[in-house]
This record gives C-alpha cells, structure tokens and sequence, in this order.
C-alpha cells in the first residue's frame, strides 16, 4: 500500500470520527490502568459492568490493598479469569506504592515490570493516559491491518512495527483508535461490514463482502 493510500484512509477515519477514543470508562490514569488489565480476554461493557462498581468503593492502589483479594475478586468475578487479574492488580498495586509513590508511571520500562502488564497494556495507557503515539494491537487491529493491506504481518509486534512506521506522523496518535473501532464494529471477523465501510474502495482485501 503506498502512502498516499494510507493519509486516504486515516482522513477518513479522522473525518468519521475526529476525536476517537477507549470505550473503557475510567476518570484517572490508574482507573485506567486496572481496566485495561481487566479487558485481557474480556469485552469493554463487561468490564465497565463490573468497574462501575468496584471504582465506587476503591480508585487508588492504597484501596485496592485494603479491599484485598477476596474483597477485589466479589467485585471481578464475572469477567473471564478473575482469580489471576485479581492477584495480579495486587501486586501492581504494591509495586505502585513502594516504587511510584503511588502513581502510574509514564515510561514503557516501568509500566512493563507491573503485574499483569504486556506491551499491548502498555501501549494503551502511554497512548490513551500520557498521550504518546503509541499503538497497541490487538485481535482487531491486526486483523484490520493484515485484511486492509494497512500493515500486513506475522505476528502483533510485526504488525505494531510496521504501523508505527508507515502511519503518517499527524495520524498516529489517534491510530490506534480508529483501528480497534473500525475493527470492532465494521472490520469484523466473519462477515466485514464492507457495504458500510468508509475506506471501502482505499481497502485492498481481495474477497470484499458486497450483500
């Protein structure tokens, strides 16, 4: 795909959507932090559902130790694999308060050595929380940029490289959004909504869905 192609597709995401951003519902950087944790393998609405609740009566990593794990997992329990998300906050947790003064921190390095924090976790706290260019991709952005030709590749990483250096630089901060929603509700997995695509004739998959 060549460059002009991909400022085509990004102006038009922008145009449907200028100010993109998580479907997670959050108020600070560590409520933020938690949920991201708790969206590994997990819609948005299921952890909005449960987070809704447990930020009522915990929002700081002090809280969260003083709820404890039985008293964190009474409100995570519905979404999938709770008992190693709980004890993985925890553990963030204290290494937020004995290392970062309780705050998250705005460095890969730092945000990496947490419990329960990948790459892709991180991409999307320095993205969305410190506002950095960063894109996280998951399931849907990959899929996205191998089916639309945007960034093909192998694996995350691959596809996380290659979009970091073909996006044109005013379109990367907001990349990742408009590639997970675009994702979400029209790129889907079995059946794109090609019909409904803004990018449509900008998209070089080669079987489009047109009924």
């Amino acid at each position: 795909m060549n460059k002009s192609k991909r400022i085509a597709i990004f102006e038009r995401l922008r145009q449907a959507d200028p100010k993109p951003t998580t479907e997670l519902q959050y108020k600070t950087s560590f409520e933020l932090l938690i949920a991201v944790i708790l969206s590994a393998q997990a819609t948005d609405k299921s952890v909005n559902k449960a987070t809704a609740e447990l930020f009522k009566v915990a929002n700081t990593p002090e809280q969260f130790i003083k709820l404890g794990l039985k008293g964190l997992k009474r409100y995570i329990k519905t979404i999938g694999l709770y008992n190693t998300k709980a004890a993985n906050i925890l553990k963030t947790c204290r290494l937020l308060v004995a290392k970062h003064m309780a705050q998250v921190p705005a460095t890969r390095e730092e945000l990496e050595a947490l419990a329960g924090v990948g790459r892709k976790t991180a991409n999307v706290i320095l993205n969305t929380a410190f506002g950095q260019p960063t894109i996280a991709v998951d399931t849907h952005i990959f899929r996205v940029a191998n089916r639309t030709g945007l960034a093909p590749g192998k694996n995350v990483l691959e596809v996380e490289k290659k979009l970091l250096k073909t996006v044109p630089e005013e379109f990367r901060q907001h990349a990742h959004h408009w590639l997970i929603l675009h994702g979400r509700y029209t790129c889907i997995a079995r059946k794109p909504r090609c019909p409904q695509c803004v990018i449509y004739d900008l998209c070089e998959y080669r079987t489009k869905v047109v009924a």
